[in-house]
């Protein structure tokens, strides 16, 4: 039996959104986004957001989240980059071209949203 006869394994966008997201969440000094109705601020906050695209075997990424004050914001965002890259690589074989991070938020301890 040969390679091709045996099968093929197919990786959803939402599969690896979901690897993206665990993996930036984990990351120290990230968090979730605020949560809004019609602009008005709510109590909690949600997961970080993410857009992922898998076109073959090449994934493009990218994620919304807050980053605590006063972490430095540019070496979180590597961090995340680094982080994503390596589970989303690990967990899927796949290969991540690009993994964009928009810092939506500054977040003061206690779930605080820096204005």
């Amino acid at each position: 039996m040969t390679a091709t006869e045996r099968g093929r394994t197919t990786i959803s966008d939402r599969a690896v959104a979901r690897i993206v997201a665990k993996a930036a969440q984990e990351t120290a000094g990230t968090g979730g986004l605020g949560r809004s109705v019609l602009g008005v601020g709510m109590p909690g906050r949600r997961a970080a957001r993410t857009d992922v695209h898998v076109n073959g075997e090449v994934v493009t990424a990218k994620v919304a989240l807050s980053v605590a004050y006063p972490m430095p914001v540019r070496d979180v965002a590597r961090q995340v980059r680094e982080s994503v890259r390596d589970r989303v690589e690990a967990m899927t074989g796949l290969t991540v071209r690009q993994v964009d991070v928009d810092v939506a938020e500054l977040e003061r301890s206690g779930g605080r949203t820096v204005s």
